[in-house]
């Protein structure tokens, strides 16, 4: 039995006692609503609020009127220095898509369900506006939400040495969003990155580089690159080449339970970079091999209506997707006014002469 998406409910088997605020960084039009919002939580809701360390540090927050009666009551956080497994009921994001990606990123295991308003630049991720953010937050604290379950990858890299066991450290192991990236860094030489599908070689990627992305990730850097725009829902991992040196490689879509490796071609004349959600880079050497699959832990997306009327949403106000002038129907002669039946001596027709066009022309001037 193939389940419905739609059937995917918010339910809480306890009432939400801790929420964690996440703001948009470096921006001065975020400040008056996290006020607003951690006002009404700790104070109106009595939750416990969690934000981090370096927002209440922040100079534009501190310096808010309506701040410092509000500092005490707040719990913060460092990232990667301080553990929130098992603390948080619920996340509230305030900005782009960017902060939904830092609060994904917070999680690297199970993550708690995320609620973002739309207060940054593009907000495709982010489908809640904030101008009755109380009624919002309170349905969700009911339990009267949909939710959009997000897969994310998990990446590991595996160095050389790791291989063959002569190194003690711990391979990189990061959960991702949006998409993992492979590309030729500064080298003005081409990537040559070999990929194996479930052990088996598939095919060897000479260009830019390649991208591998959720579904969610397919409308970000993914269909910059030329590729198709997939639903969240759709179990499935896109690979997409960045300006690859063959007109035949194009985009494809894999099963989510697949397991993807890419390694450095012995013959590429370069090193490749690899980047997680934009962030982490890090060098890959000959020998060393990336591992990408679909994680067990997705990231639960609280929907503003429902998981279609918002992704639709979301590809129409982002992305203006299909939007273009209507297609003008056909005039019947009887629903023509007089002068729209009068010829235009101004434009000429397919049955036009030169002889006559010029005839014309002379009766105007004269």
């Amino acid at each position: 039995t193939i389940q419905d998406p739609a059937s995917q409910r918010l339910t809480w088997y306890k009432p939400p006692l801790s929420v964690l605020v996440i703001k948009k960084v470096r921006d001065a039009q975020v400040i008056q609503p996290f006020i607003q919002l951690v006002r009404w939580l700790t104070i109106d809701k009595r939750m416990v609020v969690f934000v981090e360390a370096s927002v209440i540090e922040d100079s534009l927050v501190t310096s808010h009127p309506g701040f410092p009666v509000l500092r005490d009551k707040l719990m913060n956080f460092r990232e990667a220095h301080d553990d929130l497994t098992d603390k948080i009921d619920f996340i509230i994001c305030l900005g782009g898509d960017g902060t939904l990606l830092y609060a994904s990123s917070l999680f690297q295991q199970s993550v708690p369900p995320v609620m973002a308003f739309h207060l940054g630049s593009l907000g495709f991720l982010t489908p809640f506006k904030f101008d009755n953010f109380q009624d919002q937050v309170t349905n969700v604290l009911e339990g009267h939400a949909a939710l959009t379950l997000r897969s994310r990858l998990r990446c590991i890299i595996i160095r050389k040495d790791q291989e063959t066991g002569k190194n003690g450290r711990p391979p990189t192991n990061l959960l991702v969003l949006n998409e993992v990236v492979i590309d030729r860094g500064p080298s003005p030489y081409l990537s040559n990155i070999d990929l194996y599908l479930d052990g088996k070689r598939i095919t060897s990627v000479q260009g830019d580089g390649l991208i591998v992305s959720t579904p969610t990730g397919s409308t970000a850097y993914a269909v910059a690159a030329g590729a198709s725009m997939i639903h969240p829902s759709v179990p499935a991992i896109m690979l997409t080449p960045i300006c690859p040196h063959s007109l035949s490689f194009r985009p494809i879509v894999v099963p989510a339970g697949v397991e993807l490796k890419v390694k450095l071609n012995s013959d590429s004349r370069n090193t490749c970079w690899v980047s997680f959600d934009g962030r982490h880079q890090q060098e890959l050497m000959v020998g060393d091999s990336l591992r990408v699959t679909t994680s067990i832990y997705p990231v639960p997306s609280i929907c503003a209506e429902d998981q279609i009327a918002d992704w639709f949403a979301s590809l129409d106000e982002c992305l203006r997707w299909n939007d273009r002038k209507r297609q003008r129907h056909f005039d019947e002669p009887e629903d023509l006014s007089p002068t729209d039946l009068t010829p235009d001596l101004t434009h000429s027709s397919s049955s036009d002469t030169l002889d006559s066009l010029v005839e014309r022309n002379e009766a105007c001037d004269n």
